[in-house]
């Protein structure tokens, strides 16, 4: 129970790497507030937790919208009187050379990857500051740190958000309010799913490519990144801050011969 009597608000959590991190935060003992645009696949993952004997609500929001994500922040507070735990999860992909991008595609990709963090960070670190302090987790990506093929918007989102993520803790630490980042490599989740459909002419073909990049040969499983975010949501990494955490299978310091 290496979260209990926590208060924890994943954004995006309806699907993927935010659903599968919110089960295995209720399993330890969280309170959990699942955050997500889509009502219908917010429900079920809160279904999902409360069959399992865990504690969750669901809150649909707008992280890309400040009243949105302020309504929500607000609610929480008013029914728990603190958060312990925000996990900046919601993103969503882009694909395409820099020349080719539509500005309202790239301007879509920076509101959600950059937007959606800053947003319920903003709305959430008072409260975090006045409570005494409280861990904050953003989702970072490799692609941070590696060039890649046709990633141009996503790249320089993920990228804006490990900066942001040090940068959020020097002013914070005094607060003693933890930043740390997730840089996960190619997790097999529904997103990664939908990228590889609008990219590749063969999925399938694309899948074992990805999995030469990667040391382990193996695509991540979104129970790799849960249970990192789990270790950043609790005590036992209260030591680290500021810090990239990298769950990309060997992508970025390590090349097969």
């Amino acid at each position: 129970m290496r979260l209990k009597d926590k208060v924890a608000l994943i954004t995006g959590s309806g699907s993927g790497i935010g659903k599968c991190t919110a089960i295995q935060f209720a399993k330890e003992g969280a309170m959990v507030v699942i955050n997500d645009l889509d009502s219908e696949k917010g429900q079920e993952t809160v279904q999902e937790i409360v069959q399992s004997g865990g504690n969750a609500i669901f809150i649909q929001a707008d992280v890309t919208d400040p009243e949105s994500v302020h309504g929500m922040i607000e609610q929480i507070i008013e029914k728990f009187s603190r958060i312990d735990v925000l996990f900046n999860n919601a993103g969503i992909s882009g694909v395409g050379r820099l020349h080719e991008i539509e500005p309202e595609t790239w301007d879509k990709v920076i509101n959600v990857n950059i937007k959606g963090v800053y947003l319920p960070s903003k709305y959430t670190i008072p409260h975090m500051m006045e409570q005494g302090g409280g861990s904050i987790i953003n989702m970072s990506s490799c692609i941070a740190e590696i060039g890649l093929l046709n990633r141009a918007s996503y790249a320089a989102t993920k990228g804006a958000v490990l900066s942001l993520t040090k940068s959020m803790q020097v002013d914070y630490a005094p607060y003693n309010i933890r930043v740390n980042a997730l840089l996960p490599g190619t997790i097999l989740t529904p997103f990664v799913q939908n990228y590889l459909k609008t990219s590749y002419d063969n999925p399938e073909e694309a899948i074992q490519t990805i999995k030469t990049r990667q040391l382990s040969g193996e695509l991540g499983r979104p129970e790799d990144v849960a249970q990192a975010a789990l270790f950043l949501a609790s005590d036992e990494s209260k030591f680290m801050m500021g810090s990239p955490l990298y769950i990309d299978g060997g992508v970025v310091f390590g090349k097969n011969a």
